[in-house]
């Protein structure tokens, strides 16, 4: 009985070892954009629409205060936000919609979960939820997107590989602005209104619920205040790590 029991407790410690050797090979790709040559410098606005709904408070200040954006958009996103699509191509000069997933899957290749969200779990299922993103955006009559961001913002470095064989520069960035939305107002202003000439600022315009969204244009409105400048991804030249833009 004893040595059954070692032998279980063996294995499952083998199971651990492995489980936490997957996890560690994850990586959350840094992106920073070329600072400004002069003046207050520049910042990428970067905001993903996972599922749910439209943060029209998000939406509405960077309409009227023209604040350039680069939106990833999932394939469900897609589906449910018809007219706030319908916003964004109106504005062709502030909004650039890039490739947020088919499904809002992690883009890892073992199964595992990350925030409790169930990876890909395999290269083919990563190589699907990529491919179905950029086919969603596609069948709206977007341009062909050039940039990738899967849920949650974290990799495998196989995964990462993957992605850039099929042509997408993926996006990380330098300061996580809402923490994924669940952030209070404040705290997430503070972040976003403390963003430097190069960073570049993800939050979310899906959750119109959520404290969040209020800090959001908070903190977007006090750097238009201080004369900083937002850019899109492609109007700047964007460096990540991990080997995820070059």
């Amino acid at each position: 009985m004893r040595l059954l029991q070692r032998h279980l407790c063996m294995i499952a410690m083998s199971l651990v070892a492995v489980s936490s050797a997957h996890a560690a090979t994850l990586v959350e790709p840094t992106l920073h954009i070329k600072p400004a040559a002069s003046g207050a410098g520049r910042v990428a606005l970067t905001l993903d629409a996972c599922d749910g709904r439209t943060d029209t408070r998000i939406l509405s200040a960077l309409v009227e205060n023209k604040i350039p954006a680069t939106i990833f958009v999932t394939g469900i996103w897609l589906k449910r936000n018809a007219a706030a699509v319908e916003i964004m191509r109106a504005h062709p000069d502030l909004f650039e919609l890039e490739n947020h997933g088919g499904r809002h899957i992690p883009a890892v290749d073992t199964p595992q979960k990350i925030y409790g969200i169930k990876s890909a779990g395999s290269p083919d299922a990563v190589l699907a939820e990529v491919e179905s993103g950029a086919a969603a955006l596609a069948r709206t009559g977007e341009p062909t997107p050039k940039w990738f961001r899967g849920a949650t913002a974290e990799y495998s470095p196989s995964a990462i590989a993957m992605i850039r064989k099929l042509g997408f520069k993926i996006a990380g960035f330098s300061i996580n602005g809402d923490g994924g939305s669940l952030l209070g107002a404040k705290e997430t202003a503070k972040r976003i209104a403390a963003a430097k000439d190069g960073d570049v600022i993800i939050s979310h315009i899906n959750q119109p619920t959520h404290a969040a969204g209020e800090g959001v244009v908070q903190g977007l409105l006090a750097l238009k205040a201080k004369g900083i400048i937002f850019v899109r991804l492609d109007d700047a030249d964007g460096t990540g790590n991990h080997g995820t833009t070059d």
